[in-house]
């Protein structure tokens, strides 16, 4: 780079040099890494009982890439195995959710390592002040779980780091239905068995901090009209989510240790003492299931209170315009006759 007369930087030449192992690192400047990288240990993972190349699982799974949760609005293996690793370190749980937008990297086939996964969630802060989204305990109601669905079926085409991924809730959408009708069925599932939502039931709900304060503002966001209010176990809103936040001993069970944690859980099918990724994200298992379906049955069956909200809206639209015309037609012919 060379520094013109105006202070700014003009590039002169530049060489790609392939990142690989035959490349001799600065010595250094290497140094420095690795001492920087021993704090980490020290003064981080420590606490959690990790190193950063510490293995907790092999993979041979093809997972979904990053690009593909935002290019795709279908079931993803990466979305789902994080989902799952939520409902499995916490307790009781009926819905596990997570956004595209907070997953951050995706998991390589070999060694899955404490900096892997840290990696692929490491947003955030918590209110003890360490790194890493907590984990935070809320209920809804079935009526927002199935609006919850909804969210995702019609608007994260519009925002992609809104697309859900569940663990406990399954859906089937047909993107090419009215918005806010986009969703056909709605149900939970436990140990393999469908269970119908109950409206006005609540429903234990586990996700990260900050996706629960993005659920909170979906009202704020709509003007009312889509409401996802986190509640209490007793149905009452919660006026602060940090008061939720999952602990153990005092501590906060952060995203990216639940992770961690559900590495560790699956079986060792090698028998070398490490876990294997389990061969069920090796396929889709209809979470999130889509319709493509243009039969004008599919498209107009099961309408809700959103579709009766556009159509009404549509029809007076439709009703002014004519009476528009009407008025304006009626104005013309009295200046017709006055000018004759």
């Amino acid at each position: 780079m060379k520094q013109n007369l105006n202070g700014r930087w003009d590039l002169s030449s530049y060489e790609l040099i392939p990142v690989s192992e035959n490349i001799q690192p600065d010595e250094k400047t290497q140094d420095r890494i690795d001492e920087l990288m021993d704090m980490v240990d020290t003064n981080y993972l420590a606490d959690f009982g990790y190193t950063r190349d510490g293995v907790l699982a092999q993979n041979d799974i093809e997972f979904n890439s990053l690009e593909d949760l935002y290019s795709k609005h279908e079931e993803s293996n990466l979305g789902q195995i994080i989902a799952d690793s939520f409902a499995y370190a916490a307790d009781s749980v009926d819905v596990a959710v997570v956004p595209s937008g907070t997953i951050r990297d995706t998991y390589t086939k070999g060694d899955i390592t404490v900096e892997d996964v840290y990696n692929s969630f490491s947003l955030g802060i918590g209110k003890d002040g360490i790194a890493g989204y907590p984990l935070i305990s809320t209920y809804l109601t079935g009526k927002e779980l199935k609006l919850a669905a909804e969210v995702d079926a019609s608007v994260s085409d519009f925002m992609t780091t809104a697309r859900l991924y569940s663990s406990g809730l399954n859906f089937t959408y047909n993107p090419n239905r009215m918005i806010l009708n986009k969703v056909t069925d709605c149900y939970l599932t436990k140990d393999g068995q469908r269970i119908e939502i109950q409206d006005n039931q609540l429903y234990h709900v586990v996700t990260d901090l900050y996706t629960g304060q993005m659920l909170g503002s979906v009202n704020k966001m709509s003007y009312g009209l889509l409401s996802l209010e986190p509640k209490d176990k007793d149905g009452n809103p919660i006026e602060n989510l940090e008061d939720h936040i999952i602990k153990e001993d005092g501590k906060e069970l952060k995203a990216w240790d639940a992770i961690a944690r559900y590495m560790c859980s699956f079986d060792d099918t090698d028998g070398d003492g490490i876990a294997n990724v389990s061969k069920y994200y090796a396929s889709t298992h209809e979470h999130k299931v889509v319709d493509d379906s243009k039969n004008i049955i599919d498209l107009i069956k099961k309408p809700n209170k959103f579709s009766a909200m556009i159509v009404t809206i549509v029809l007076v639209i439709i009703l002014l315009i004519v009476l528009l015309i009407l008025l304006i037609r009626r104005i013309v012919r009295k200046i017709r006759k006055k000018n004759k």
